[in-house]
């Protein structure tokens, strides 16, 4: 698709465009943001929501930057396929004139493989830029060819997976034991109040940081799940004794690939491995129709997920010059005090599609 034309970036007000569900919920450094929009020949191509943080993380230094909700696991631009190079040139240029006192421009959550992380390094380059990733962490990912049943050979030792059977036989002495995985809107509403019941039973409730202890993130994981339901990208995982879920899964199908959103187990049954017994059965996605790769939203050396998922995803942050000559001078001897420690070793990430 042809981006070899005008080309512009608008912003507009964040509490007007942003998804209202996440409008609702509650984050920290949101005032001042706005929504960029990229358009090519009046075609929204790109979004991509940014604030005025007056402070880098513990330094007091300004900058523009993505903004990524506080239950958001990847923040990458939405663009357009095709689009990539013209939608950063765009970017850049409309940071360079609103550079106001923002010392650079700061992405956060952004993949370090693909389309979107190519064009970024060309035109990087292109323009002679500053630029660099001053922090990168590799989460876990499923990409395989396998079949499910080879895949968790391949993961697991024998006897972990004996025992993974052992636990299974175990729980099912206790009741009666279903999966079930649904990808309609049937029943949405109700499943989703199970699943905020069951994280709010476990530590998280306890901590405050359940999805249900505050309004703002219980109505942003009900909409958000409600309108991909109602779109056929959403696909839902539930182990069930007795009818009642001990383990819940909500993954996001996004094509060529998906995303682990959430998942909960119920801890009183910890002994039964019940959120490893759901990730068994989650490996059917290695066989899903148009989906190469699930992305676990985890968090760095998880640790159940790591030592169940073998692929890697490389995601970090990026530290960008704009504005003029002295601005871009004073941010490259900040970028070389950061960068100045070496980064760890981290095995490569899987070259994703758009």
């Amino acid at each position: 698709m042809g981006c070899a034309c005008k080309a512009g970036i608008g912003a507009q007000s964040l509490l007007r465009e942003l998804v209202s569900a996440a409008l609702a919920a509650p984050c920290r450094g949101r005032e001042g943001g706005s929504i960029l929009r990229f358009e090519v020949e009046g075609r929204l191509a790109g979004l991509l929501p940014v604030i005025r943080a007056p402070r880098y993380y513990r330094y007091p230094l300004p900058q523009l930057a993505s903004w990524v909700h506080d239950n958001c696991f990847l923040g990458a631009p939405l663009v357009e396929r095709g689009c990539e190079v013209a939608f950063w040139r765009a970017l850049l240029a409309w940071a360079d004139r609103r550079a106001g006192t923002s010392l650079f421009l700061h992405l956060r959550s952004l993949p370090l493989s693909g389309p979107l992380h190519d064009a970024l390094e060309t035109v990087l380059t292109e323009q002679g830029r500053p630029g660099a990733v001053v922090h990168r962490e590799a989460r876990a990912l499923l990409a395989s060819d396998l079949s499910p049943e080879a895949y968790l050979e391949a993961s697991l030792t024998g006897k972990k997976r004996k025992e993974l059977r052992r636990q299974s036989a175990r729980l099912s002495e206790l009741g009666h034991v279903a999966v079930e995985r649904q990808e309609d809107g049937e029943g949405i509403a109700a499943w989703c109040e199970e699943f905020l019941a069951l994280e709010a039973k476990g530590w998280k409730g306890e901590a405050g940081s359940a999805l249900a202890s505050a309004p703002g993130t219980r109505a942003l994981f009900v909409e958000s799940l409600a309108g991909a339901a109602g779109q056929g990208r959403l696909e839902r995982l539930t182990l069930r004794l007795n009818g009642g879920p001990i383990a819940m899964l909500a993954s996001f199908l996004t094509s060529p690939g998906a995303f682990s959103y959430k998942t909960a187990f119920d801890e009183s049954f910890a002994r039964y491995s019940p959120g490893v017994l759901l990730q068994r059965e989650n490996l059917a996605m290695l066989e899903r129709p148009g989906i190469d790769w699930t992305d676990s939203c985890a968090s760095a050396d998880h640790p159940m997920i790591d030592h169940l998922w073998r692929e890697r995803r490389v995601v970090g942050r990026y530290s960008i010059a704009i504005g003029g000559a002295l601005r871009r001078a004073l941010f490259t001897r900040l970028l070389r005090a950061e960068t100045a420690r070496a980064a760890p070793v981290l095995p490569p990430s899987e070259d994703l599609p758009a």
